[in-house]
């Protein structure tokens, strides 16, 4: 019989919920089943308190979707993708306090935790930015590869490991031409894949290329820690996380996970961009992240006739803003058509085209986070 949804479900009729609360797949906890050549991940709906109660069942879960007949690998997650409505906490909640006033707070964040994944990463690098369209992404994945490499000056090579954390819009699969799905090691723990030398693990590895991604913002925070601490980065000097654009819940529950060495903010020089990185500055600041630098992307443009720089965007804003904010500025960034070519072949211009002045505007700011973390 070929593995399918309804057979999975089926499986899990008898996996049972706390408390006697009746089977897994009659619960309406089933939040999504993917069934993909033999390979089957489950997602299984709690409330946040509730992540200690269920892990038996995620247990279960997985091990009743091993066991059926043509399943190669199964993986069961505990997500967070449930509104109060529809998931009311198996394990008793105490009743929640009124508020004293409704005036807004400082966001609280936790000392982050050690997670055992991470112990062999020296430096976990955050790269954001305010809004979508500026280039993150890009910059994410050149930077690694930047850093990788032997600088001029005769540094070592690093070990870096990039963690496509844009749950909505993954990157990285297209950007370091990666496909295939991660090897299960043993119990949770996945295999990143490799591109061109560095670890990588994205969304983009576990889901259908075409399926959207409708996630509430407490199940994009879930993905983010677990692919934190279901992968084995092993020995790194360097995490790059590629960040989803904006400020939310990906963000604070980075910052609450991992113990971020820093943030790199990448933005166009345009005034419009700029107020949305002032606010990703402002919010890494407010959860206690250094800020490594800002980064002005898409700066000029060199025309191949006349050879002269045109702003398209305006230029020098990113640099104007970082000293105003008191911030590192990390450098240029030009308007490159053979970045966008490169990047859409899987062949990032740092490794590709490593001459040209886009791979070196990539290299210098890739020794200013050198120095900044002690690694030149």
């Amino acid at each position: 019989m070929p593995v399918t949804v309804d057979v999975v479900r089926a499986a899990l009729a008898g996996v049972a919920l706390p408390a006697s609360a009746g089977s897994l797949a009659a619960s309406g906890r089933l939040s999504d089943i993917l069934v993909r050549s033999g390979e089957v991940i489950v997602s299984i709906a709690i409330a946040p308190a509730e992540a200690t109660a269920f892990e038996p069942v995620r247990q279960a879960a997985e091990a009743a979707t091993a066991a059926l007949p043509g399943v190669t690998k199964a993986r069961a997650v505990l997500t967070s993708d449930a509104t109060p409505a529809t998931v009311q906490p198996t394990v008793p909640l105490a009743a929640p306090r009124a508020a004293a006033v409704a005036t807004p707070q400082p966001v609280a964040v936790a000392r982050p935790m050690r997670l055992p994944s991470l112990a062999g990463i020296r430096h976990i690098v955050a790269v954001a930015s305010g809004k979508g369209g500026v280039g993150k992404s890009t910059t994410a994945a050149n930077l690694a590869l930047a850093l990788a490499a032997a600088s001029d000056a005769g540094a070592r090579q690093l070990q870096v490991g990039v963690l496509d954390a844009d749950i909505y819009g993954p990157s990285m699969p297209k950007l370091f031409a990666l496909k295939g799905t991660p090897r299960i090691l043993s119990g949770r723990t996945l295999a990143p894949l490799e591109g061109y030398g560095l670890k990588v693990m994205s969304i983009g590895f576990l889901v259908e290329p075409s399926k959207a991604m409708i996630w509430r913002g407490p199940m994009v925070a879930s993905a983010i820690t677990q692919m934190l601490r279901d992968v084995a980065w092993g020995e790194l000097d360097v995490l790059v996380v590629d960040m989803p654009p904006g400020t939310g819940d990906a963000q604070l529950s980075l910052a609450q996970t991992a113990p971020l060495s820093g943030a790199v903010i990448v933005s166009t020089p345009q005034d419009l961009a700029l107020i949305d990185a002032r606010r990703g500055v402002a919010m890494f600041r407010d959860t206690g992240v250094p800020i490594l630098g800002l980064v002005e992307n898409m700066s000029y443009f060199v025309c191949d006739d006349c050879g002269k720089r045109h702003h398209i965007f305006a230029n020098g804003g990113a640099r104007v803003e970082a000293k105003r904010l008191g911030v590192p500025f990390l450098g240029e960034v030009p308007l490159d058509p053979i970045i966008r070519e490169r990047s859409d072949a899987g062949l990032p211009v740092v490794v590709s085209e490593p001459h040209s002045t886009a791979a070196q505007a990539y290299r210098s700011i890739a020794e200013h986070l050198r120095r900044a973390l002690a690694l030149a």
